[in-house]
């Protein structure tokens, strides 16, 4: 009898025991979050990852990218304005990604401002050479080594062109595209040839054909014809206007041609 006592007394404590034990571990298998669960929130963003992948390149090494509620933020630096850019494109082709917050940071070398206008002047003057760059006039500013490209183009590919130049010259820190590209037309393409032979086959201006990159510009949109360059007198800016005026089928010509060493004026 005693020693069933002891025994069920013994059980008893064993149980208790047991009981205790689980009592303490019960909170912490509560706390552990599931196999399920631990997954889910060690899975990587989808968008993130993709993101991240796009810009596996060398040009990129000094950038990162955060993804938070499909807004993807690049910082960094990178050496031409150029990788900023296409960086960019970059995460707007990512899948997941509906907006893009560049603050990349563009180094590489500091270029005097007018140094940067002087050389990229003389590669955009030479652009497109015997590809239409008679019909393209884009105008050039920079300031704190941003600059800013205007005027027209004859085509998208001459806009593209000109832009493809100064987004990879050293020492572009940003890039201001106001570029107008001037309408398709059979009646427009008629005008410019026409306008064209008007100009330079007249016997003092076709002197100004010698030198590709420097002819006197004609722009057309819509039968409106603007003409830029410079030229060497007035008389040449002069003839140059009567000249695209009687062009059949042109409404207007306006003439911002600059005279390259105009006659000083006498004091009265």
């Amino acid at each position: 009898m005693t020693w069933t006592m002891h025994n069920s007394r013994a059980a008893l404590a064993t149980i208790a025991g047991v009981f205790f034990s689980l009592a303490q571990i019960s909170p912490v298998l509560a706390q552990s979050p599931s196999p399920a669960s631990d997954a889910n929130a060690s899975a990587v963003n989808p968008a993130a990852g993709d993101a991240a992948a796009r810009l596996n390149k060398k040009e990129y090494r000094n950038v990162k990218v955060s993804v938070d509620q499909g807004t993807a933020t690049l910082t960094g630096t990178v050496d031409l304005y150029a990788y900023k850019a296409d960086a960019d494109k970059r995460m707007r082709k990512t899948k997941g990604i509906t907006g893009v917050h560049n603050l990349i940071e563009v180094g590489g070398p500091q270029v005097p401002d007018q140094v940067l206008y002087d050389k990229l002047l003389e590669k955009l003057t030479y652009d497109r050479v015997f590809y239409g760059n008679a019909f393209n006039a884009i105008s050039l500013s920079v300031q704190n080594g941003e600059v800013t490209l205007g005027g027209h183009a004859l085509s998208y590919v001459s806009r593209d062109s000109a832009l493809g130049l100064v987004d990879y010259y050293p020492g572009v820190r940003n890039v201001v595209d106001e570029i107008q590209v001037d309408p398709v037309s059979a009646f427009d393409n008629r005008i410019r040839i026409q306008t064209f032979r008007a100009v330079y086959g007249y016997p003092s201006l076709n002197r100004y054909a010698i030198d590709p990159a420097k002819p006197i510009r004609i722009s057309v949109q819509n039968g409106h014809v603007s003409l830029y360059g410079v030229v060497d007198s007035q008389a040449d800016k002069d003839i140059a206007s009567i000249r695209a005026n009687g062009v059949f089928g042109v409404f207007d010509v306006k003439n911002y041609l600059q005279v390259a060493n105009p006659p000083a004026k006498k004091k009265s």
